[in-house]
């Protein structure tokens, strides 16, 4: 795998998803399409081949989520995103530990899946 490429989706993941939810909430999920996409699209192939099908730009994107989640949801915790309306979504009765564990997981589940898909369109958009 090419974990520079990986690195730079999931930056590029992390930054947008928190640019566009500080714009319009409901944008937030073209960060992680984006960073699987990037993802995808700039990766050369494996070990022992040079293509890459859709299988392989899922798990690239999968990657980029997963990194791109757990970046978005540190910087969630840390203050640098949208925090009012996303603890509004969640009950704020229970405490901050459980709300900052619930962000995290959330975030990684939804940049997951929408790299996943990111990475399916890059290698389709590659080929």
């Amino acid at each position: 795998m090419d974990w520079k490429t990986i690195g730079i989706g999931a930056i590029v993941n992390a930054v947008l998803t928190i640019i566009l939810s500080w714009i319009f909430l409901p944008l937030f999920f073209l960060g992680p399409i984006a960073g699987g996409f990037i993802t995808s699209y700039l990766s050369k192939g494996f070990e022992d081949y040079d293509e890459m099908d859709e299988k392989d730009g899922a798990v690239v994107g999968t990657m980029s989520g997963i990194i791109g989640g757990i970046l978005i949801g540190l910087l969630l915790i840390m203050g640098l995103g949208n925090m009012e309306a996303i603890t509004g979504l969640i009950s704020t009765g229970i405490g901050l530990i459980v709300t900052a564990y619930i962000i995290i997981q959330l975030s990684v589940i939804v940049s997951l899946i929408l790299g996943l898909i990111g990475g399916v369109i890059g290698v389709m958009v590659k080929k």
